[in-house]
């Protein structure tokens, strides 16, 4: 059974999926007045906060003018773990005609399997004004759920809906230390995302 090959880049899509929620995220400056002075999008990618807090406490090369630019929006996986309270009759299967000649060909596949993948989003911001307005951007859609359409078996043509829980929100003020570090206001997001993995279809 096991060491036939397939892959429906399902946990592919899901991190995707998750990060395109947060790629538009903007924020504005504005001066005593309410004039707007500066407008910028808020950059996003992937990958662990330790290795941006390294970048920017301790960047190697010292003649560098910019070591990173803040306010940034950046996630990484936390875990994955099986879900028993979606669980579906394993016995049961997905079924589609194939578009051949004969019409006579039919591709099965056995019901998924829940899966649940967890997220950490951090925002890293110099003012606390500007990681306000990405929280206060980030938090009203999720009520505390957002749920996307993925196209999550494009080989029996199914889509579902995955929804994605905000769990808590957490604060962080590295305010101390000397004058020679620089303050970083961060606001970590944990979300837990509810999908579904497939395996191998037949003909």
């Amino acid at each position: 059974m096991l060491g036939q090959q397939f892959y429906h880049e399902t946990m592919r899509k899901v991190v995707v999926a998750f990060g395109t929620i947060f790629n538009n995220i903007n924020i504005v400056r504005t001066n005593s007045s309410g004039a707007v002075t500066q407008s910028m999008k808020v950059p996003l990618a992937y990958g662990p906060k330790q290795k941006f807090l390294t970048r920017l406490r301790e960047d190697p090369n010292l003649n560098k003018k910019v070591s990173l630019t803040l306010p940034r929006i950046g996630f990484e996986i936390s875990g994955i773990s099986y879900d028993t309270s979606r669980k579906l009759n394993s016995i049961q299967k997905l079924k589609k005609v194939n578009n051949s000649t004969d019409g006579k060909t039919m591709s099965s596949q056995f019901m998924p399997v829940p899966y649940n993948m967890d997220f950490e989003l951090f925002i890293m911001a110099k003012q606390s004004d500007d990681a306000l307005q990405i929280v206060e951007q980030i938090l009203p859609f999720f009520q505390p759920d957002y749920t996307i359409t993925l196209n999550d078996n494009t080989a029996m043509g199914t889509t579902r809906d995955v929804p994605i829980v905000l769990n808590s929100v957490s604060y962080e003020d590295s305010y101390d230390g000397d004058f020679t570090e620089r303050r970083v206001i961060m606001y970590t997001l944990s979300f837990t995302s509810k999908f579904y993995l497939y395996g191998p279809v037949t003909d």
